[in-house]
């Protein structure tokens, strides 16, 4: 029996791991690893995540680190970092791909070669660390990763419009599904896989005629990777004939269909501040955060709602994989209780929920530092169990706060309930 069929609700945190290392004028990489100096202090940050009781813990490799030239692999920094998981008995859920590509992979995803690429990392990975890492999540968010690089232009190789879109979705579920593959060839029966993605919800005006259309397309987009890894891009498909205008050719879709993967866990990203966004009469956004829509606090309502949509269109256990608000210690407090509160009820009525996931453990740096000049400090977000302090020497320190106790009492809590008397 695996962790998510004992019909527990299992705990676990994350750490930040963007990684978009290509740069440009006015532009500047993002390794949140380096904003957070979780390179230097890796050992300690694990060594948290196991303090407050988290069982899991979602963490991502830097690819590009990891692979500096093509064909050459450095894995001493990965090294140690799953020597301390060995050593903790901390469980990973490998994030192989949190956004970005190496530096040397012309195009990124828009390379022909890309899903080959990611999939060799993927493998190699898995053949290394298969003692102690089982769990995967072959691409976090590909959705967003789809939007910001091939639909608003924001993130390398910027493509931009649904031609774009379409381009960069398919060649992420591509390599989803060889990675996929690749790692249960590898190790078999242990391997166990964890599909991410983002909640996305839209309320407002949605029934307008000027934005109808609009809406109804995002909201078939939100799942859009996940049904081609899935195999369900068939003839009736909401989006087929956007997709076949973007080149999307009937033998790709054959392809996805002879090779479906499935998760054994459909994780899904919400965050009650921002994963709802609102349509307004007379007024049109792009999207993105060039030309971002007004977000609306669907709270626990709209928790619940996400996650009973990828429960009964996937048929597989769901897991919140990220959740949290930015803001003070009370507002993050009552988050965590409510999230928590309705996990536990959607469970009671019979929703195959298998884990909470708060995100992230310390602090992070928010995405708009990249289009920035000022200092990293300006665009900290104060989301973690943990303060990020910078000091006058330029480390930072992580000064526990209360919503770390919390988080242990719901932690400590859930085992007790699950240990026989």
């Amino acid at each position: 029996m695996k962790w998510f069929d004992d019909g527990e609700l299992h705990f676990a945190l994350g750490i930040e791991d963007t990684f978009v290392p290509q740069s440009r004028a006015g532009e500047r990489a993002i390794d949140e690893y380096e904003l957070t100096d979780h390179y230097n202090q890796v050992e300690t940050d694990l060594s948290l995540a196991v303090d407050v009781g988290a069982e899991f813990l979602r963490w991502g490799v830097p690819w590009y680190r990891v692979a500096p030239e093509p064909g050459r692999w450095d894995w001493s920094w990965v090294d140690r970092a799953m020597d301390q998981f060995r050593r903790l008995g901390l469980k990973p859920i490998v994030d192989l791909l949190h956004y970005g590509t190496p530096l040397w992979l012309a195009d990124q995803f828009a390379n022909p070669d890309y899903p080959h690429h990611v999939a060799e990392f993927g493998v190699r990975f898995a053949e290394r660390y298969g003692d102690v890492a089982t769990d995967y999540t072959p691409v976090n968010e590909p959705m967003v990763h789809a939007l910001f690089s091939g639909e608003y232009a924001y993130w390398p190789p910027y493509y931009d419009g649904p031609t774009g879109l379409a381009h960069i979705a398919t060649s992420l579920a591509r390599g989803l599904v060889l990675t996929q593959q690749g790692i249960a060839q590898a190790l078999g029966k242990r391997a166990s896989f964890v599909h991410v993605d983002a909640g996305m919800r839209y309320v407002g005006d949605v029934d307008a005629p000027e934005h109808r259309d609009t809406v109804a397309r995002l909201r078939h987009q939100s799942f859009l990777v996940e049904d081609l890894v899935t195999g369900n891009v068939g003839g009736d498909h909401p989006l087929l004939s956007q997709l076949g205008e973007a080149g999307v050719t009937d033998a790709q879709l054959a392809w996805f269909e002879s090779n479906a993967v499935h998760p054994d866990v459909m994780g899904v990203n919400y965050y009650p501040l921002h994963s709802t966004e609102v349509f307004e009469a007379g007024v049109h956004h792009g999207g993105g955060f060039a030309d971002s829509r007004p977000f609306f606090n669907a709270g626990a309502d709209g928790l619940a709602e996400v996650l009973r949509s990828y429960a009964q269109r996937y048929g597989a256990p769901v897991m919140l994989t990220e959740t949290c608000v930015t803001g003070s210690v009370d507002e993050r407090l009552a988050w965590m209780d409510e999230s928590v509160s309705t996990l536990h009820r959607l469970k009671s009525e019979g929703l195959p929920v298998v884990g909470f996931t708060w995100w992230p453990l310390f602090d992070m740096y928010e995405w708009t530092y990249r289009h920035s000049t000022g200092p990293k400090r300006d665009h900290l977000l104060t989301m973690g169990l943990f303060d990020l302090v910078e000091m006058p020497d330029g480390r930072l320190t992580r000064d526990r706060n209360p919503v770390a106790d919390r988080f242990h009492q719901h932690a400590t809590a859930a085992v007790s309930q699950s240990t026989p008397a």
